[in-house]
């Protein structure tokens, strides 16, 4: 099978890659990361990800845009639907991935995005296989995330640089803003609060 694995990073691919690999099956990485910020962070993340091939042996193909202007154009507007951001972005990276794998020849396409136990896993599973019917290409479902640690311990052994935080400026923001973090606490009580008031009303 000519699989086109997409790469949300090369820590995220340790695990997939020893998977696939041990199904017999050589996949091809496919690094594209809009939502990726700032550049800094981009840029390091593109090159462990090069780094990460190249120490497996894998090819690897990677889009070097560094799209800040376009992902804050489609981000601001999807931050008003519930889970816009983070559809937008699965959405984005999934349908490259698609079509890329279909105008290049690929049987299937899967993604690094499956392996993460932080991600919305149904979500994504859904976006993929909505483009897999749209472009007419096969997507490789996969549950990667019971070799979570596993993952971990051979990016270690890669000596791989480890992200801190999702990737996007917003989620950044999430990682280190402490009035972030009390806004969400604040935020967590009141509606803690109010399913309580409710509550205590259903039962008068």
């Amino acid at each position: 099978m000519k699989l086109l694995l997409h790469m949300c990073c090369g820590p995220c691919s340790c695990y997939p890659v020893k998977t696939l690999r041990a199904q017999g099956i050589e996949p091809t990485g496919f690094f594209f990361n809009p939502n990726i910020h700032p550049y800094k962070e981009w840029k390091h993340r593109l090159d462990t990800a090069k780094e990460f091939a190249a120490k497996v042996g894998m090819e690897i193909i990677t889009d070097e845009h560094y799209a800040l202007h376009e992902f804050v154009r489609r981000a601001i507007p999807a931050e008003s639907q519930p889970n816009g951001r983070c559809t937008m972005c699965y959405t984005w990276r999934l349908r490259e991935t698609a079509r890329y794998a279909k105008e290049h020849g690929y049987d299937a396409f899967t993604s690094t995005l499956f392996y993460s136990i932080y991600q919305q896993h149904d979500l994504m599973r859904r976006t993929a296989e909505r483009f897999a019917v749209a472009y007419g290409v096969a997507f490789r479902y996969e549950d990667f995330r019971p070799g979570w640690q596993e993952g971990i311990d051979i990016s270690k052994e890669l000596d791989l640089y480890r992200q801190p935080y999702c990737g996007c400026i917003f989620s950044e923001e999430e990682r280190y803003s402490k009035e972030y973090l009390k806004r969400r606490r604040k935020e967590n009580r009141a509606k803690k609060r109010a399913r309580m008031e409710r509550e205590q009303q259903s039962h008068a």
